[in-house]
């Protein structure tokens, strides 16, 4: 109580909030401070400083204030709750889904999601993967009915009889190993801590016996300092029946690895050594090692051979990789025991190809996938779509994989016998696996799939090619209903991401496209320089210093789909998130007329400062670092937080966040929220919204999911002048 009166001096705003209807009062005004910082000779002010301090009461009760305003304007929307019942709808009324696919022994594992359910669980199929024998392995609603603990990842032993699973709570992606016996679903071992974190993920492989694995593990938080929690990701070698303190550690600073390493270990085939691929934080540089049974760890890949994350090992301790050595749309090696000389030495097996770039596996895509029958899959991008291509294990060329126009392959799954199982996904059609027959070389349907009621038979999908300042071409997909007229009163959602190399691939949601088609908005993503949609010179265009192509690309697009009629600056809003929450700082700042509204979620604003949080110093190899002269100046010239200018009408803006988020620090919002609020001179609300039990977006609920799409939704439909009502009731 004695904290009262401050509180309500510093957020009277707060008191009438609930009295306010559509329009939001006067956002809660946080007190500037008179921090500044001397970088590169700069001096340079910080005046909201005080909120990167979650626990401090007033930054607690500023942010408590801010949902508060923000619901206020959300909950009060004409047709709310029909687009809430519809959204809903739309996630719950379709045929679960079956994603994720691990063949082992005479098991199928698989990600289980059931949309009567608040998380993906772990269930069996038999070997021919019949979705009807289906069984329950770990579920994490029957652990926590809150719907607040989640699957990170999981890893099958060689013989199917064992797995190992990440868990982590509240959307923190902090995971604990457990292994489980995959006939009883009991837990078999003591559970392992620190195996997981967002700085450097984490992963496992199976020892060809089975009976122990290599995994990563980062420092003990009651023998390391704080400072220490979240770097220096080991790899250690367990036993079954031992205890974790005794594991042998088999891959640190002592073998080359950085502080910022992300380690990835596969064994896909149970041979008797494992691989382990070291990113140098998030830009793309790997080395590579191989983990034999003993405990020892050979290196095989320095930085200079340019072999890319993805790498995969052959039962008989081949490795073949993807490098891009003199090669950036990626050329297939193959390195055989006992990697004398490395890849240095490696004999390149696949040339590369102009029309298409083989995908990065860094970023969850997997370039190479190895078949039984000597045969190698390889996925490659094209600006956006997949192709897979067929090899034998010498590079010979045997065909490829049916994949749909506008289309992506997740998910290959290598079934014995030499036949594939594989995930297709498209913008109007539900993800569904198609299985390749080996004799035949042809595909078909399969049972895995899933259903919805949602139909797009009035839609088209098409791509043009806008023309980005300095000439570059760059893709846009959009969706739309057929017979949409190009006369510039089209709303339009444009979303981007644009960095790490990421490719930003068709993909089916039915509660995003489908609900703005019927509002009679045009959905369109831009494949911007950044992502790895061309390669790897499409990617090093824009990171470090060259970032600002990736806002030009980003620009061009919205500007071109104005000038061919698709929109118009008015009916225009944009979306992005984590890094496309970036981009969407820097078209608030550097374009606040160019749209309408925008939708950022968990994005990074102050570059200046991103390095100092533990994931920020992994993005230094991305973003650059502002201890050197020539980064720091492209960091400090589109930091969007820097250039937020007094006066300037800024379009309307939801900010999204969650508490939790370990990838990127939610004071990035907050700051960047209290700086927009005291600078606009537009009537246009700009809104901050914390989720208290989410993070960066993995892990969350399906309730969090649902509403923030709802959040999302009726925020755009608002400022585009949509009717929500006549959307929600549209058949």
């Amino acid at each position: 109580m004695a904290r009262r009166p401050l509180l309500a001096s510093l957020f009277g705003s707060a008191a009438i909030i609930l009295l306010t209807a559509a329009a939001p009062p006067p956002p809660p005004v946080f007190p500037t401070g008179q921090t500044t910082d001397t970088i590169q000779g700069q001096q340079i002010a910080d005046p909201y400083r005080e909120l990167e301090n979650a626990a401090d009461p007033k930054v607690k009760a500023w942010s408590d204030a801010q949902n508060a305003r923000t619901r206020a304007y959300l909950d009060n929307l004409p047709g709310r709750a029909a687009i809430s019942a519809k959204l809903t709808q739309m996630f719950k009324d379709r045929s679960a889904a079956f994603s994720g696919l691990e063949h082992r022994g005479n098991r199928t594992f698989a990600a289980y999601t059931d949309p009567a359910l608040q998380q993906t669980m772990l269930v069996t199929l038999n070997g021919a993967a019949d979705p009807a024998t289906r069984k329950p392995l770990v579920d994490p609603n029957t652990m926590d009915p809150s719907g607040h603990t989640a699957i990170d990842w999981y890893v099958p032993s060689p013989d199917g009889s064992k797995v190992a699973v990440s868990i982590s709570q509240n959307g923190s992606e902090d995971g604990t190993l457990h292994i489980y016996d995959a006939a009883t679903g009991k837990e078999i071992e003591a559970p392992i801590d620190r195996v997981q974190y967002p700085t450097a993920g984490g992963s496992l492989a199976w020892t060809a016996d089975g009976q122990g694995f290599w995994y990563t593990r980062f420092p003990d938080r009651k023998t390391s300092p704080e400072s220490e929690w979240h770097f220096n990701q080991n790899a250690y070698l367990h036993r079954l029946g031992t205890a974790a303190a005794t594991d042998k550690l088999v891959l640190s600073d002592k073998d080359g690895i950085p502080r910022t390493a992300e380690i990835f270990l596969s064994n896909a085939q149970g041979g008797q050594a494992a691989l382990a691929s070291v990113q140098w934080g998030d830009g793309g540089q790997w080395l590579h090692y191989v983990l034999s049974p003993d405990g020892k760890a050979t290196k095989i890949a320095e930085y200079s051979d340019r072999v890319i994350g993805g790498a995969v090992i052959a039962k008989d301790g081949t490795v073949y990789g993807v490098s891009r050595k003199d090669a950036p749309m990626g050329k297939v090696v193959k390195l055989a025991a006992p990697y004398t000389g490395g890849f240095a030495k490696a004999q390149t097996i696949i040339t590369p190809r102009t029309d298409a770039a083989i995908v990065d596996g860094g970023q969850s895509d997997a370039p190479l996938v190895l078949g039984e029958g000597n045969r190698l899959f390889v996925t490659r991008i094209a600006g956006g779509p997949n192709s897979v291509g067929i090899y034998d294990l010498s590079g010979k060329d045997l065909g490829a994989l049916d994949v749909p126009p506008i289309s992506s392959v997740s998910n290959i799954v290598a079934l014995p016998g030499g036949d594939v199982l594989y995930d297709v996904n498209g913008y109007t059609e539900p993800p569904h696996y198609l299985r390749w027959n080996a004799a035949s070389n042809k595909s078909a349907a399969t049972a895995i799939k899933m259903t919805t009621s949602v139909s797009y038979a009035d839609t088209d999908v098409k791509r043009i090619f806008a023309t980005s300042k300095d000439g570059t071409k760059v893709p846009v997909t959009l969706v739309m209903k057929k017979g949409t007229q190009l006369n510039g009163q089209n709303p339009l959602l444009l979303y981007g991401y644009g960095g790490y190399g990421v490719n930003m691939t068709p993909g089916f949601s039915a509660a995003r496209t489908r609900m703005l088609l019927d509002g009679g908005v045009i959905y369109a993503l831009a494949n911007i320089r950044g992502g790895g949609e061309y390669g790897e010179t499409w990617h090093e265009q824009g990171m470090l210093t060259k970032k600002q192509n990736v806002f030009d690309d980003f620009t061009a697009a919205a500007e071109d789909l104005i000038k061919l009629g698709y929109t118009s600056h008015d009916k225009l809003a944009l979306q992005g998130g984590s890094n496309g929450g970036l981009l969407m700082g820097a078209q608030i700042t550097q374009h606040p007329g160019l749209a309408k509204a925008v939708v950022s979620q968990v994005g990074i604003y102050d570059m200046l400062r991103v390095e100092l949080d533990p994931n920020g110093a992994f993005n230094i190899t991305e973003f650059g670092t502002v201890k050197d002269p020539a980064q720091f100046k492209a960091l400090y010239a589109y930091s969007p937080l820097h250039h937020v200018t007094k006066g300037t009408a800024y379009p309307a803006v939801l900010l999204m966040t969650g508490a939790n988020d370990g990838r990127v620090n939610p004071f990035h919002s907050r700051k960047f929220a209290a700086a927009l609020q005291a600078a606009t001179s537009s009537k246009a609300p700009i809104l901050l919204r914390t989720s208290e039990s989410s993070g960066h977006g993995q892990g969350s609920s399906l309730n969090e999911v649902i509403a923030q799409q709802t959040d999302v939704t009726m925020f755009l439909f608002d400022q585009l002048g949509v009717d929500a009502v006549k959307a929600a009731t549209a058949k």
